[in-house]
């Protein structure tokens, strides 16, 4: 025998199994380019001089992770289907006297060539492509654009080992299911699954009760900060609750059909229902992971797309005015000399309006109607609250009012929440609420209702009862003895000012080792722009990789489906159904079984939208109207590229069944 002819073998095999073989192999080509690019664009040493460089880098360096784990689970899976489609064939080579060892050695040089092939093209695609989309991220962030080509040789290193990892082992995942399977086992191989499956009622109302239980909690879900906890929770349980619908509760539902004789009895009826009867059980899997991949590219997009759109909506969210510096545990006397300081340096750069300042203490605490507790006794933020209290005489400075209080009464502005009655009891202290207001002009203190978090302003007599409040929430050990401190102006000038007089008032609050921060509009954009212009580049990356999978397991369910059907269909053409209506019942079928996934996912996201919103509100994008313009739209896109996708792959499935 040829020394050559394994190699020969394999190369034929490649070539005649090219329906299955080459989409698998430019799968495997584009994978390996997306994590060349992903890897490459989080170790740029460009990004290091950027603002907000570090957090872009972190969200790319996840990116990669991300590439890296899709990259292992969804090439096992769509190798599967080349080894279901082969095992007729290898079977045969067994029966006419090939021995096992011998079919190893085809597949092995069968491995070699697709992972030789994928990685020599795929890297270098890779390589062309990283400088137009680090180009493409520079654009994004609106960051100045550079020129230069560079290789990086640890990206290289690093996506070879990956990759010749994954093939070494979906190369001796697939020698073990020869190894175990017998030549009649190998024949029979593709025909797995044609036994009608059982009706699991026990599974179908599992499947159910994790929906209803992950719906419940994106529906029922008040806090931002909450969701943040309760939303990964929420997703395990509608991803194990969709698989199980899919897998049993289709297959339920079908029989319920089936028992519909009015339904059932007719012919385009008869033939879909009991064709996806006999095939839901190995289809069910792929429809699942369809609809699971097409929920994750519609949330992702959806979500990055939005917080990119509104940047100028959340930097006016984040910041009310222009500059604003806040310090912590002052006097007045040291206030004053701040004050003086910030003004001072403020003048020589830009022409401040809408001066405001004002001293307080911002409190974190537990509320149960009127009365709030210490925040280390709550256990969950649906009730979390904040409590800015601040003094009568700073109030009416602010408002330009003359109002008295007792030691036992307050005024309250309430921010976001509810308090009734007319009292309010403060870890043990009870006050009586003189007057309520919805207006309070005291910019900065109510940046926490933008999160949705109950927040509150609570006006006192004086300082000693804030110092009391403190230490009833804080504890009598608390080190903050004085209050915080709150400058804020608008700025008009030009921009690089303004970027400089944030920057030099936080050398100021260094030198004076004092306990805050200094922050600008214009000065924080670039970092703003590096972190959402970063989530937006990872979700149109990412969606774009999803999107390329969800499209190989459509293709690949189309063909798998179209080879079992192929001798269904030349029965029923032998028992005289004429050819349009076996094709309008394939149409009936196939339309039913690519659209499904699609349908659920539109009801996840709809059921999603609501803690969804609230997480972006912790991004500070409380525009809910633009997320929701933003979601419609990306559905809407998301449907015309899968219809398309059908157009087609419906096309290579006729031809499969009419040959």
């Amino acid at each position: 025998m040829s020394k050559f002819f394994y190699v020969k073998l394999a190369i034929t095999n490649i070539q005649k199994n090219g329906k299955t073989y080459y989409p698998y192999i430019l799968t495997c080509m584009g994978t390996i380019s997306m994590y060349y690019i992903m890897h490459f664009l989080s170790l740029n040493e460009g990004l290091n001089n950027m603002a907000g460089g570090n957090s872009l880098k972190t969200i790319l360096n996840l990116g990669t992770y991300v590439v890296a784990i899709f990259s292992v689970i969804f090439l096992f899976y769509t190798n599967s289907f080349l080894v279901k489609r082969r095992k007729k064939e290898f079977g045969l080579f067994n029966i006419l006297g090939m021995e096992k060892k011998h079919i190893a050695k085809v597949m092995a040089w069968e491995a070699l060539f697709v992972a030789f092939t994928s990685l020599l093209i795929g890297l270098f695609t890779g390589m062309l492509m990283s400088k137009l989309m680090f180009l493409l991220l520079l654009k994004i962030l609106h960051f100045k654009v550079s020129f230069g080509f560079v290789i990086s040789w640890n990206s290289i290193l690093g996506t070879v080992a990956l990759f010749i990892g994954i093939f070494i082992l979906t190369l001796l995942n697939n020698l073990r299911q020869i190894h175990l399977a017998n030549p009649i086992e190998l024949i029979k191989g593709g025909e797995v699954g044609e036994r009608e499956p059982k009706t699991k009622w026990l599974l179908t109302f599992g499947g159910v009760i994790l929906l209803a239980i992950g719906y419940y909690i994106a529906l029922t879900t008040e806090s931002p900060l909450n969701a943040l906890n309760l939303f990964f929770t929420a997703v395990v349980l509608v991803i194990l609750g969709t698989y199980a619908l899919f897998i049993a509760g289709t297959i339920t539902l079908l029989k319920i059909l089936r028992k519909n004789k009015t339904f059932y009895y007719k012919t385009r009826h008869f033939i879909s229902v009991s064709g996806m009867i006999y095939r839901m059980k190995q289809n069910a899997a792929g429809l699942a992971s369809i609809c699971v991949l097409s929920t994750f590219v519609l949330v992702m997009l959806s979500s990055t797309v939005s917080l990119y759109v509104g940047m100028e909506d959340l930097l006016r969210t984040r910041y009310p005015q222009d500059i604003t510096v806040s310090a912590n545990n002052l006097s007045v006397e040291a206030s004053d000399e701040l004050h003086s300081l910030v003004m001072t340096e403020a003048e020589k750069q830009v022409t401040m309006t809408n001066p405001i300042h004002y001293r307080y203490l911002s409190l974190l605490a537990i509320q149960n109607d009127h009365t709030f507790s210490a925040g280390h006794e709550g256990k969950s933020f649906n009730n979390f609250s904040v409590l800015n209290i601040i003094p009568l005489s700073e109030y009416n400075r602010l408002e330009n009012q003359s109002m008295t209080l007792k030691q036992n009464e307050v005024l309250l502005a309430t921010f976001h929440g509810e308090v009734e009655g007319d009292s309010i009891k403060i870890a043990g202290n009870t006050f009586n609420i003189k007057e309520r207001t919805d207006e309070f002009s005291v910019e900065g203190m109510s940046e926490d209702s933008q999160l949705q978090v109950n927040s509150y302003g609570v006006v006192v007599s004086d300082e000693s009862i804030v110092q009391t409040l403190n230490h009833s929430i804080n504890g009598p050990d608390s080190d903050t003895t004085n209050l915080s401190y709150y400058i804020g102006f608008d700025a008009a000038g030009k921009i690089e000012n303004e970027i400089a007089l944030a920057t030099n008032i936080q050398k100021i609050l260094q030198e004076h080792s004092i306990d805050g921060y200094s922050e600008g509009r214009e000065h924080s954009k670039e970092s703003f722009y590096s972190l959402y212009g970063g989530l937006f580049f990872l979700g149109i990356f990412l969606g774009g990789l999803f999107i390329m999978a969800t499209v190989l397991i459509i293709y690949y369910k189309q063909i798998s489906e179209g080879y079992d059907d192929k001798h269904r269909f030349k029965i029923m053409r032998k028992v005289g159904l004429s050819n349009s209506e076996i094709k309008g019942a394939i149409q009936s079928q196939v339309l039913i079984v690519f659209f499904l996934p699609l349908v659920m996912a539109v009801i996840h996201i709809a059921f999603a939208f609501k803690i969804i919103s609230k997480l972006l509100a912790l991004f500070n994008l409380t525009n809910v109207s633009l997320f929701a313009f933003t979601t419609a739209g990306t559905i809407v896109v998301f449907a015309i590229l899968y219809a398309i996708v059908y157009g087609l792959t419906a096309r290579i499935y006729y031809r499969v069944v009419s040959l």
